[in-house]
Formats: structure tokens, C-alpha cells, sequence
């Protein structure tokens, strides 16, 4: 017999009062469930609040207990540009935290300045900005620092680019790819004045005390060479210099490190009555992106089956027609499947380490702010 007061008992006793408290099944699927019905998208109707079930002895609340015993995260699919995950065990709000952050809080290095030398093409000098401050830079913004008004571009908080590029006169129209922008790692190369006489050292746009190859393991590129900037006709060409510095996404979209990063609550189908025979092929053939499978019960008879509940898109197809009142689909509130897809600066794994930590430093804000 387990003695009072151990791990053993208090175990025990954990089960037995969760045994004594636990909800009636329709009150634990809306407490659990979003149920989504054939003439609205979502039934969100459910009980958030922590004393909803107080009377019943169900504690609906938000702890640090529950939130460390329920929550996990589990990988389904990694490459070099984009992942999928699923958190478990969490609410809405922090999910979307983690989105935000991911699109608006998470730095990248992006072309801020660029300095125009020459530019005869048929695109203005604001578009082809614009332009290259969208191309994705191989550069880990967790070396360099962020850059003020009133601070003098360096290698710690610059990176400095060059392009030029010419289309000789009687030749073919050539198209100017992202992979002709190259790294200068000492910095500028464009004097700010002409020098007062000869001899005289160049002041140029940036103050580098070391090359940047120093900083950095890797060269500080493009991440993708094939990337269009414009197209050049018999003798036009484009000359410039432009400077890439630190900055997050809510300033401006061009330091946004992911292409997009959204969630979507775990889809349930659940059959409340079997759907066979003709009513089976007919649902199997419905569903657009094949959910259901037919399973044989031998004797020639037929019976659908939820083969990839996970891929259910919630477009409510199969609750509609006939076998409308025989399933039911179901959203998981604390299930997340989350997808984040990196524009290349960073790999998407880093980037929600990233997302944590800053995360984890605004609610350090927070307490010693409230202290």
C-alpha cells in the first residue's frame, strides 16, 4: 500500500479527482471543439472563461502546471525553406503570437540605400530600388546591429553591394539577374566629394575598420542569383551601390523573414452514423481533397472511412446532401498545425527560435515592468 504523501499517491489521487469532475460529453466537446456546421464556416460558440465549470469542480483556468504537463511540439515536415509543426496544448493567443512575430518582429538584413550612378534603363530609380530591397540576402542578421540616424555605416551594422551592368550598342536585350549584385566586404567604394588634390584619401559612404570577412564564415550574398532586377536594351546600363542594413517587418515588408506563417486548428471527422454503399462512393468522390476512403466489409458492402482527416480543408462538402447528418466536423482548439515559410535569410527551424526568444523577452518586460 502506497504511503501518504508519496508521488504514488498523490498520482492515484489526481485520477480519482479528475474521475469525480469530469464534464458530461456534450459540455467537454464544446469545451474542446469548434463544430463546424453545413450553413456557417465555424460554430465557435464554447465556454473560454475559468470559472465556466467552477460549480461542476472542472478547473477551466490557464496555469503554468497545465501549460508545462500539456504542451509539446511535434515536427512533421523540415526542409530548407519551410516547415510544418504541430503545437499542442496551447491557446489561440499564444499561436498568433508566434505568427506575428514571425511576420513583423523577427529581423533580417535587407538593401535600404541604394546610390545611383547611372541609370539608363526604361525603370525608374524608385523602382528598381524597391526591387532590390525585395531580393532575399544570405546574410545572418545575429551579426550585425541595428543602424540609428545618427550612426556612421560600418561592418557591423552595413552590408554594401555593387552592380553594373551594360548592354553594348548593336547587341541583344540582356536581362539583369540578382546574381550580378556583388559583395563588397571592405565597405564602399563610392567617395561621398571629389578629393581636394591629388594624393588625397577618398571619403567614401562607409567607415569599415575591418573587412567583413572576418564577421562572417560565408560570403554575404544573394540567397537566389535568378531573381530578374530589369532588362537592359543596346546601350543602356545600370551603375550603382547599395547598402543593406538590419530592420523587422512592421517597419517595412522587405525585412519580413518569411514568405507567410499561418496556422489552422487540427481538423476531426467523425461519423455519427455509418455512410455505406453508394452513399460511400458518392462522399469518397465529393470531398476534394480525399479525406475519405472506402473500407469492404465483405458480403459486397461498403463503408467510408476517414483515411486523412488531417487534410481536411473544412469546406463542408461532405456535410451537405445526403450525408449531411451522419458526420460531423470538428477543430481541435488547442491543436495547432503551423506552417512557416522562410524567405531564405534564415532556416524556418531558427526562425521560430527567434520568435520564442523575443517572445520570451516581451513578457520578461512585462513582469519587471508590473514589479
Amino acid at each position: 500500500m502506497p504511503k501518504k504523501g508519496s508521488k504514488k499517491t498523490k498520482e492515484v489521487e489526481e485520477v480519482a479527482e479528475q474521475q469525480e469532475n469530469k464534464l458530461p460529453d456534450y459540455l467537454e466537446l464544446q469545451r474542446t471543439r469548434v463544430v463546424c456546421k453545413a450553413d456557417a464556416p465555424v460554430h465557435t460558440q464554447g465556454f473560454q472563461y475559468s470559472g465556466a465549470f467552477a460549480a461542476m469542480g472542472v478547473d477551466n483556468s490557464v496555469s503554468v502546471e497545465k501549460f508545462c504537463k500539456n504542451f509539446k511540439i511535434e515536427i512533421n515536415r523540415l526542409t530548407e525553406d519551410d516547415m510544418e509543426f504541430d503545437m499542442i496544448g496551447i491557446d489561440a493567443s499564444i499561436a498568433n503570437a508566434f505568427r506575428r512575430i514571425l511576420i513583423a518582429e523577427v529581423p533580417t538584413m535587407a538593401i535600404e540605400k541604394v546610390f545611383m550612378v547611372d541609370n539608363t534603363s526604361v525603370i525608374a530609380d524608385e523602382v528598381l530600388s524597391h526591387r532590390l530591397g525585395l531580393i532575399p540576402l544570405n546574410a545572418d542578421p545575429r551579426l550585425f546591429d541595428y543602424i540609428s540616424e545618427n550612426d556612421v555605416p560600418n561592418e557591423r551594422n552595413t552590408i554594401v553591394y555593387k552592380l553594373h551592368v551594360s548592354c553594348g550598342k548593336g547587341s541583344q536585350r540582356i536581362t539583369v539577374k540578382s546574381g550580378e549584385l556583388e559583395w563588397l566586404p571592405e565597405g564602399s567604394q563610392l567617395s561621398t566629394t571629389s578629393p581636394a588634390q591629388a594624393g588625397d584619401t577618398q571619403k567614401t559612404f562607409t567607415s569599415f575598420s575591418q573587412s567583413q570577412k572576418e564577421i562572417s564564415d560565408k560570403p554575404l550574398g544573394v540567397k537566389f542569383n535568378d531573381i530578374t532586377i530589369a532588362r537592359l536594351g543596346p546601350g543602356q546600363a545600370i551603375e550603382l551601390e547599395a547598402h543593406a542594413v538590419k530592420g523587422v517587418g512592421k517597419v517595412h515588408a522587405k525585412w519580413s523573414p518569411v514568405a507567410t506563417a499561418w496556422y489552422r486548428m487540427l481538423p476531426e471527422v467523425v461519423f455519427l452514423k455509418d455512410v455505406e454503399d453508394d452513399d460511400a462512393d458518392e462522399l469518397k468522390k465529393k470531398c476534394p481533397v480525399n479525406v475519405f476512403d472506402i473500407e469492404e466489409l465483405g458480403n459486397g458492402v461498403k463503408r467510408a472511412v476517414a483515411a486523412r482527416p488531417r487534410a481536411c480543408t473544412l469546406c463542408r462538402e461532405c456535410v451537405m446532401g445526403p450525408t449531411g447528418e451522419k458526420i460531423e466536423l470538428r477543430r481541435v482548439r488547442d491543436h495547432f498545425i503551423f506552417t512557416i515559410e522562410s524567405t531564405g535569410a534564415m532556416p524556418p527551424e531558427v526562425l521560430f527560435t527567434e520568435a520564442v526568444k523575443i517572445l520570451e523577452e516581451k513578457c520578461e518586460r512585462v513582469i519587471s515592468e508590473l514589479s
